[in-house]
């Protein structure tokens, strides 16, 4: 079963998407900051995360706990998307540069992520 990680500080939005994913036959593991995502990314090994890049997230924003996941040995191969709000071209590129390898927007669009971890999944 594919294991996802989501580190998302929006509580309603942590528990519906998780759900969804649940239902659609994923073991899903959650954080709700970027301190406590990164530290789950380690004991749980999941096989994608999808992190808020927000700037919710506690001490760090998404950006910042990306990078720390990918300079981490133990967590590097892990494959992260990006989901926000702001659908703005810096934010993407923001994204690709902290070393996520998918963007995608908020409200999330069930099916097009659904594509997406499956993307990310073969290319892992």
């Amino acid at each position: 079963m594919t294991k996802v990680l989501l580190i998302e500080d929006n509580e309603m939005n942590r528990d519906m998407l998780g759900r969804r994913l649940v239902r659609s036959g994923f073991e899903v593991c959650t954080a709700a900051d970027g301190l406590s995502g990164i530290t789950a990314a380690k004991r749980e090994h999941p096989n994608v995360i999808l992190m808020d890049i927000g700037l919710g997230l506690g001490e760090m924003d998404g950006w910042e706990a990306a990078r720390q996941i990918k300079a981490d040995v133990a967590t590097a191969a892990i494959p992260i998307i990006a989901l926000t709000a702001h659908a703005t071209t810096e934010d993407r590129a923001r994204s690709f540069e902290a070393g996520c390898e998918a963007f995608d927007t908020k409200p999330v669009d069930f099916d097009r992520l659904l594509s997406k971890i499956s993307d990310v999944l073969v290319k892992a």
